[in-house]
């Protein structure tokens, strides 16, 4: 039998694309089907429990074998993620790219936890013990009550847990690519492996009421590693998003059972670790001198409004095809855009190769960007300065109408508190046309 890593569906014999979830060479020989007709015999499970159904006027909200308590990383842009807390037996998977600092982000929450004197279980599965005290001497943390496991055998790490379950009240696993099961015949790292080491750590968080945070990397399309059922099984699911050549990192929240879905945390990574961005005020330089091509807008990133800096570089063209690229935003949208000035300003944008570029490293999807964006190529196309006081947010539309953003008030009243004094919105400017 074979089955697709991407959604778990079972096939008799091999072939090149998923019919259920239309991934190419994602369907692998399954170790672990059993032919009946081998003769082989399940392992016996014993008698089951019986297991009564309840009355939803029998449900308490206090479940007696699940403490009461919640913890706090005290780490505040981490938290709001979380929902505010963890809860006992949560269980949160943390993915991003290699080095984005997700390690780091981990060892910083690691020394608040146990500082509230929680004894922590640190599994280490990429690092030996030594490189992480490396780390943590390098980044001036101090890390007590904290074990580290340098195990990678989930049945061996159970065991562990089990044992010595009253002095454990936190894990944390780095990374799940590295565990393995020995129940399963296939390498470290593999769908299967992963899928079963996921299965016994989410099963012993659960039976023995311990919040888990587990470590995950991403692929180059933007996946997490490993089987889609992954994301299913834990109760939150973190992404460690950023450019490693900024300094900028944004925690989003993809899943998360116990909280909101639009809480989001800005980082900033500095020589000491990561650095917390509590005021956008951090994310940009209001004293810079003005420059042809450069405005501000504001963005949300979850339900927080962000001042972004857009830029745009607009030169003559030397090729029949003229150039288009662009660093944070929708190559696809800056196509309309270019449309929208040529129909309604009657500027020929084919005269001239663009480039536009959020700095910092961030990636914004925000449709409120789009004013923003066409000013900044208005101005380097004409070669106007627009004063740093000035702001623009506004969804452009192909008739060139100026439109409504959500939470603009939100926006406004932000972007009065970080001392724009002019704000270009639909309320100012209806149509592109009144640009002329």
């Amino acid at each position: 039998m074979y089955i697709c890593s991407n959604c778990q569906t079972e096939y008799a014999k091999w072939q090149g694309k998923c019919d259920s979830c239309n991934e190419w060479s994602s369907i692998e020989e399954n170790p672990n089907f059993v032919d009946k007709k081998k003769g082989k015999k399940s392992k016996s499970l014993g008698k089951p429990d019986i297991v009564k159904p309840v009355k939803f006027s029998e449900l308490s909200n206090n479940d007696s074998k699940t403490p009461s308590f919640e913890i706090k990383t005290k780490i505040s842009e981490f938290d709001n993620t979380l929902g505010g807390r963890i809860l006992p037996g949560q269980v949160i998977l943390l993915a991003g790219a290699p080095g984005i600092g997700k390690s780091t982000l981990s060892l910083e929450a690691v020394e608040n936890l146990s500082k509230q004197n929680l004894n922590i279980l640190y599994i280490t599965g990429e690092e030996s013990p030594t490189q992480i005290k490396n780390r943590a001497d390098r980044l001036k943390l101090k890390l007590v009550n904290v074990s580290f496991f340098p195990e990678m055998n989930v049945n061996a790490i159970r065991n562990y847990v089990a044992s010595n379950r009253s002095k454990i009240d936190f894990i944390i696993v780095d990374s799940i690519q590295t565990l393995y099961s020995p129940n399963v015949t296939s390498t470290t790292g593999s769908v299967s492996q992963i899928s079963e080491s996921t299965n016994e750590l989410v099963n012993l968080a659960k039976g023995f009421s311990i919040p888990t945070i587990i470590i995950g990397h991403i692929t180059k399309s933007g996946d997490i590693a490993g089987p889609k059922i992954l994301e299913h099984m834990v109760d939150t699911v973190l992404y460690f998003e950023g450019d490693k050549k900024y300094n900028l990192r944004i925690l989003r929240v993809k899943k998360n059972r116990f909280g909101p879905t639009d809480e989001v945390g800005i980082f900033k990574m500095t020589e000491d670790g990561l650095k917390e961005i509590k005021d956008t005020k951090e994310l940009f330089d209001p004293s810079k001198q003005s420059e042809p091509g450069s405005v501000f807008s504001m963005v949300l990133e979850g339900n927080r409004s962000v001042v972004v800096e857009v830029q745009a570089l607009a030169t003559k063209t030397y090729f029949s095809i003229p150039r288009r690229t662009a660093s944070g935003f929708e190559l696809n949208r800056l196509h309309l855009l270019l449309a929208v000035i040529d129909k309604k300003l009657h500027l020929k944008t084919q005269e001239y190769d663009i480039y536009v570029n959020i700095t910092g490293g961030i990636k914004v999807k925000d449709p409120g960007l789009d004013f923003a964006v066409l000013w900044a190529i208005i101005s380097s196309i004409k070669n106007i300065q627009v004063p740093r006081q000035n702001i623009f947010f506004g969804e452009v539309g192909l008739t060139g109408e100026i439109r409504k953003v959500i939470m603009q008030e939100n926006r406004e009243k932000e972007a009065k508190r970080l001392g724009f004094t002019s704000l270009m919105t639909n309320k100012v400017i209806k149509n592109v046309k009144e640009l002329k």
